[in-house]
């Protein structure tokens, strides 16, 4: 039994030359079309050219790693407890970014065993998933910050009510003994229901009088770098 045991723990594959080069360039190849897929979704302010790179390289060395290990059952479990150690602690900039990792160590698993039709289909598959829907953003939602005379105050909820009813939420009233400062969230299609109106919503709440400030503010969900 102890025999067996050593038998399974140290077998491991004999790749040729040949064999190995094919499971590093196959990685390299399909990384570039994770490169151009991260390209084409991410064009604008959320686009890190670094972090794209950064995905070939974790494609191939993934790729690597796998032939490395190969089937051997010791190598493999030494290799998990190295990694294991390892904590990366970089801000994920978008949620799709997770998703851009992930496929990158599939392909380098996939190809680094060999399995390249596996690679090369899932790879085309999730390409054109992306290439519909990678551009999808989420609306940005509308700050709308007042702040008035304290004598204002129902006058400016009444406005805002009207304007846009039940779409404005109200996340912060802040009071004083002479002003108060009002914080509402809203879509930005609710936001523009004011353009239907005869005046903007600066314009009625300025017609208020006593009115400090309105401050109209964009909030995005991505964190830019």
């Amino acid at each position: 039994m102890r025999d067996y045991l050593l038998t399974v723990l140290e077998q491991g594959g004999n790749l040729s030359a040949e064999e190995i080069v094919l499971h590093i360039l196959s990685s390299a190849a399909i990384s570039i079309a994770i490169y151009i897929s991260y390209w084409f979704t991410h064009a604008g302010t959320a686009y890190s050219r670094k972090f794209n790179v950064s995905l070939i390289t974790l494609t191939v060395l993934t790729g690597t790693v796998m032939t490395v290990i190969g089937n051997n059952v010791a190598l493999s479990l030494g290799m998990v407890g190295a990694l294991s150690i390892v904590r990366f602690r970089t801000a994920i900039k978008d949620s799709r970014d997770t998703a851009y990792i992930f496929w990158a160590i599939v392909v380098g698993i996939c190809c680094g065993v060999g399995d390249y039709l596996v690679a090369g289909v899932g790879s085309a598959v999730v390409f054109l998933l992306l290439l519909l829907f990678g551009r999808v953003r989420n609306e940005n939602r509308i700050l709308l910050i007042v702040r008035a005379a304290r004598s204002r105050e129902l006058d400016v909820e009444g406005l805002i009510f009207r304007y846009f009813s039940h779409k404005a939420l109200l996340k912060v009233k802040n009071t004083t003994a002479d002003s108060v400062e009002f914080i509402y969230e809203m879509t930005r299609g609710a936001y523009r229901l004011s353009d239907k109106k005869e005046q903007s919503i600066t314009q009625a709440l300025y017609g208020l009088g006593d009115i400090e400030y309105v401050n109209v503010v964009t909030q995005s969900d991505e964190i830019n770098g």
